[in-house]
C-alpha cells in the first residue's frame, strides 16, 4: 500500500488547524499558557525546566490569546509578547492574513510578558503600519513618551487606541471591555477584558493580585461568563524555595479553587488556568496537580485551544 505523502499530512494538518474558521462563529484560540519568560525560563536548568531546553514540544510561549471573528474577516490579538514573532505565525496558519485582518491589539498592563513583542512591529523587524494598538491612559502614555516605544509611534508602525475603565470597544460581532484589576503597577494600570460574541461571553485576567485585593467577588465573575481565563501563575505556596511568596501577590491555584469550591462543576467547568510561572506542575499535563484540577472541573489552557463565542 503506497504511503500518504509529507504534502498529504501537511494539508490535513491545515485543514484541521483552519476547520474553526469556516465557522462563522466568532472563537477564541489560546497562543501562549506562560508567565511572561515563557517556559523554559531563561537561566533555569533545573530538572523542571530541562524538558523544555531538551524538546521544542514542551515550550510554551508567554501568554496570549487571539479573537478570530471569520463573518466580519478580522482577527484581535491580546498581549503582545516576547513570542510575538512565532504567536503570530500560529495566529497566519489558523487565521491566514490573506483573508483576515489583524484589526487591533489589546494590552493588558506594561510587564514584559505582555507589551514587549511591539518590538517585533518596529522599522528593523516587521515595519508594521499603523497598527491599532489599545492601551489604558497610563500604558497609552508610557509607550507615547518612552523609547523605544515612541519610535513606534513617531515612525507610525502602531496607532495608539485609548481605553478607559468598563469603556466598550465595539466591533461587527464582539464587543470588548477594559476592566481595572489590581496588580504592581510600576509603569501601567493593569486591565483584564471582558469578551462578548453573538452566544457566549469570557473574561481574560492573565495578571491580578490576590483575589481578596478586587473590588468584585471571583464567584460572581465566573457565574456570569461562559469562560474564565485566570491568573494561575503559581500553584501553591512553597513553589519558590527560599522566596517568600507573599511578596508576589499573585492568587495561587489552590485559593482559586478553595474561593470556587462551593460552585457545581458545571459552572467550575467555565474556568480556564493561564499564565503559567515555570515552576507550576500544571506546565506538564501528566502531573499529580494537573490530574487533581481537572478531577475537581476546572480546565488548563493550552496553545492551540478553540473556545466559541
Amino acid at each position: 500500500m503506497k504511503r500518504p505523502s509529507l504534502a498529504f499530512y501537511l494539508l490535513c494538518m491545515l485543514l484541521s488547524r483552519t476547520a474553526a474558521a469556516q465557522d462563522d462563529t466568532p472563537y477564541i484560540f489560546i497562543l501562549g499558557v506562560a508567565q511572561d519568560a515563557g517556559y523554559p525560563q531563561i537561566g533555569c536548568y533545573a530538572p523542571h525546566c530541562l524538558p523544555g531546553w531538551e524538546g521544542s514540544k514542551a515550550q510554551r510561549g508567554a501568554t496570549s490569546i487571539a479573537v478570530i471573528d471569520p463573518a466580519a474577516e478580522q482577527k484581535f490579538l491580546f498581549e503582545a509578547t516576547p513570542n510575538l514573532p512565532a504567536q503570530l505565525y500560529q495566529l497566519e496558519v489558523e487565521a491566514p492574513d490573506e483573508r483576515f485582518q489583524l484589526s487591533a491589539i489589546f494590552l493588558t498592563h506594561a510587564h514584559i510578558g505582555h507589551y514587549a513583542g511591539l518590538m517585533f512591529l518596529g522599522h528593523e523587524a516587521m515595519s508594521a503600519s499603523d497598527q491599532p494598538v489599545y492601551a489604558m491612559p497610563r500604558m497609552f502614555d508610557f509607550l507615547e513618551n518612552n523609547g523605544p516605544w515612541s519610535q513606534l509611534v513617531e515612525f507610525q508602525n502602531i496607532r495608539l487606541q485609548p481605553l478607559r475603565d468598563q469603556g466598550e470597544v465595539n466591533y461587527a460581532n464582539l464587543d470588548i471591555t477594559p476592566f481595572l484589576v489590581p496588580h504592581r503597577d510600576e509603569f501601567s494600570e493593569t486591565v483584564g477584558y471582558e469578551i462578548a460574541g453573538p452566544n457566549k461571553k469570557a473574561v481574560f485576567i492573565p495578571d491580578i493580585n490576590k483575589w481578596s485585593a478586587w473590588d468584585r467577588d471571583l464567584v460572581e465573575v465566573v457565574k456570569s461568563v461562559d469562560y474564565a481565563l485566570i491568573d494561575a501563575s503559581f500553584y501553591a505556596d512553597g513553589e519558590l524555595p527560599g522566596r517568600d511568596m507573599s511578596q508576589i501577590p499573585h492568587p495561587f491555584v489552590s485559593e482559586s479553587m478553595a474561593a470556587l469550591s462551593e460552585l457545581p462543576k458545571e459552572e467550575r467547568g467555565k474556568v480556564w488556568f493561564i499564565h503559567f510561572n515555570h515552576t507550576n506542575p500544571l506546565l506538564d499535563a501528566g502531573s499529580e496537580e494537573s490530574r487533581f484540577v481537572r478531577s475537581e472541573g476546572y480546565n488548563i489552557a493550552v496553545e492551540g485551544q478553540r473556545l466559541p463565542l
